[in-house]
């Protein structure tokens, strides 16, 4: 049995989403990651099913949430901003390790919203949405 920490994980990024030029980045200034998976549901119930409701999966929905440390010199963070700031497409990759398995995708920033703790650092708190795209997400890795 292969057991993962949280801090073993890795979140990637890629300005301009998963088509998007250069390469993939190691989000770093991150903490409180979630990947929140999730599927649509039809009934298909009928007469046939003996009094039992029936179930058929429709469309996934994925987002991600995560907190960061207000730090303007951060390239990482600077993406998510200015994702965010112009609504701009981001590639990101949700990893169990640094050659792990998990959803890559492009996304929106839907949510950017700064905490000002009086004895701690300022941070922000990040959620990210599948994003319409040409590159349909993908689970990679495993």
């Amino acid at each position: 049995m292969a057991i993962r920490l949280g801090m073993e994980a890795v979140l990637n990024f890629k300005t301009g989403g998963q088509g998007g030029a250069g390469s993939w980045d190691e989000l770093a200034n991150v903490r409180d990651v979630t990947l929140s998976l999730e599927t649509g549901e039809a009934d298909v119930t009928t007469r046939a099913n003996s009094g039992w409701r029936a179930t058929v999966a429709t469309l996934k929905e994925a987002s991600v949430e995560f907190e960061m440390v207000w730090d303007s010199t951060d390239t990482g963070f600077s993406a998510i901003k200015n994702a965010y700031i112009s609504n701009g497409v981001i590639g990101l990759q949700v990893l169990d390790g640094p050659d792990g398995e998990g959803l890559q995708a492009d996304f929106m920033i839907t949510a950017f919203s700064r905490s000002e703790s009086l004895e701690e650092a300022i941070t922000v708190s990040v959620t990210a949405k599948v994003t319409y795209s040409d590159t349909p997400p993908s689970w990679i890795g495993g």
